[in-house]
This record gives C-alpha cells, sequence and structure tokens, in this order.
C-alpha cells in the first residue's frame, strides 16, 4: 500500500473511533510538496465519499492528505458520515493533482489524461480522471458543469490537470 493510501486509511480511522486529528508525521522528501489532493473513499467498489482542493491549502501534501481523507468519510454532501463498522469495507484512492493549465481548445482535452475544472464567475466545478464510464470529453465537460450549476450551454474557462493516483 502507498504511504499516502496508508496514511489517508489511518487518519480516517483514527478520526472515527478517536475524534481526533493524525499529527503530522515525519515527511519524505518527495511528498513535501505542495499539491492539490483529493481523497475518494469507496465501500463495497461505491463510492462512498470523495473531497479535494485542486490548489494547495496546507503546506505539503501530507496535511492535504489527512484532511481531505477526513473529508471525505465525514464531509461529503452526498453520504451519510462514515461510521466505525463500516472502516475493514473501505478503500481509498489519493490523487495528487499537478497545477491546473487553462485549456484554448477542447481537443487539449483526454479524460482519460486529464482531469477538467469548469469555472463561471464564482462557480466552479472538477471531474477527476480516468473515471469509469467518462470516455468522451462532452461528458467529462457535461459532469463538471454540472456539478458546478453551469448550464450546458454557458460558456465557461475549462483548466486540465494530471494526478498522480494511488490505490
Amino acid at each position: 500500500m502507498h504511504p499516502l493510501v496508508e496514511l489517508a486509511k489511518k487518519s480516517v480511522e483514527r478520526y472515527i473511533r478517536e475524534g481526533k486529528i493524525m499529527k503530522l508525521p515525519e515527511i519524505p522528501p518527495e511528498l513535501d510538496e505542495k499539491a492539490g489532493v483529493f481523497v475518494c473513499i469507496k465501500k463495497n467498489g461505491q463510492l462512498r465519499g470523495c473531497i479535494g482542493t485542486f490548489m494547495p491549502a496546507t503546506e505539503c501534501v501530507v496535511k492535504e492528505t489527512i484532511l481531505n481523507s477526513i473529508s471525505a468519510a465525514i464531509k461529503d454532501p452526498r453520504f451519510p458520515p462514515v461510521n466505525e463498522y463500516e472502516l475493514d469495507e473501505i478503500e481509498y484512492t489519493v490523487d495528487v493533482l499537478s497545477c491546473p493549465e487553462k485549456v484554448n481548445d477542447i481537443s487539449e482535452l483526454n479524460p482519460k489524461k486529464y482531469g477538467v475544472i469548469v469555472v463561471s464567475g464564482n462557480r466552479r466545478g472538477l471531474l477527476l480522471p480516468d473515471l469509469e464510464g467518462v470516455d468522451t470529453v462532452e461528458e467529462q465537460l457535461r459532469i463538471a458543469k454540472m456539478k458546478a450549476n453551469i448550464l450546458p450551454y454557458e460558456d465557461a474557462e475549462i483548466y486540465r490537470f494530471k494526478v498522480k493516483r494511488y490505490k
């Protein structure tokens, strides 16, 4: 298990069982960088929570992982908070995001390679890359706009990013 995935698991388990946020462990040099991080949790192969930051909100990937893991478990508005009895059934994925870059034409997108961020005013929607059932750029943009409450025909700025995905 990758150290970030193990960290996500331990962070959630400690918070659910003890109500405490893990102290920052010793940080390996390769994880002592600032980056956005998304943590997704699944139970029996079904999404159970997914929360993240597309730009870093803390000083390093490790702290970002700890906080976003807990948020994915208890703050995703689509799901009730994770219960202690579920902890043994949960699988974790940690995505470390590259810095978003503006897209000038949708030909620059590829839903298997790049995630997208759509922005219109103060509305933003993000969709991670390489998601099951999202096979076209059009589908990826439609879902991202829907998440942001941007109507399909409304203009939006588009940004793309890559992820390092750890399972």
